[in-house]
């Protein structure tokens, strides 16, 4: 059924979030000492957390500077509700930008204790799970193993871990960027049947 109602509420919404980020790219320039702006991408996305604990959707800043380094800043609100002054909080100090431009390493946001351990995950490695990798809810899972957890790559921020690495059925080897059952699940007993049967 068409219902044009919802179409234009998408479209409010959607222009909504655009104009949020657009806002926080701006404030981002802003804070960023003129000398080291240039050449840095600014990279913003909604992000959905499953963690009870933390709010529904975060809100994920990447800088990207010439000199190969990068940070991420996340602020635990969807764009819309982020303010100058709370970025103004989260925003790595002018130190961090410079090491950053530079090319050092430098740890944002600093960590409050070392001597700290990795979250749980829900699944171990030899987990049969599915993986969603296609925007259609039903059609858009394949299904696979872990492979590793805590998994990351060479070129990817010094920080940056994926939960989970993955070997699809199908032979690919592909990471679960997040936890949550939106992304990767338990393998359904109805798709486990479906293999065993060819179909």
């Amino acid at each position: 059924m068409f219902l044009p109602e919802s179409i234009g509420s998408q479209e409010v919404e959607a222009k909504k979030r655009r104009d949020a980020m657009n806002r926080l790219e701006n404030w981002c320039k802003e804070l960023i000492p003129a000398e080291i702006i240039k050449g840095v991408e600014i990279n913003i996305q909604e992000v959905q957390c499953g963690d009870p604990e933390c709010s529904p959707v975060d809100t994920s800043i990447v800088l990207l500077f010439d000199s190969g380094e990068s940070g991420m800043i996340g602020l635990p609100m969807e764009a819309a509700n982020v303010t100058k002054e709370f970025l103004k909080d989260y925003f790595p100090t002018r130190d961090v930008l410079e090491k950053w431009h530079r090319g050092e390493e430098a740890e944002w946001p600093p960590l409050e204790n070392e001597d700290y351990s990795v979250p749980l995950l829900r699944f171990d490695v030899g987990d049969l799970v599915e993986c969603r990798i296609g925007p259609d809810p039903v059609k858009g899972w394949l299904p696979g193993v872990i492979m590793q957890q805590w998994y990351r790559e060479n070129n990817w921020p010094r920080d940056a871990w994926a939960p989970y690495k993955v070997l699809l059925d199908d032979g690919r080897k592909i990471y679960a960027p997040g936890d949550v059952d939106q992304i990767i699940r338990l393998r359904r007993v109805s798709q486990q049947n479906n293999n065993n049967t060819g179909g």
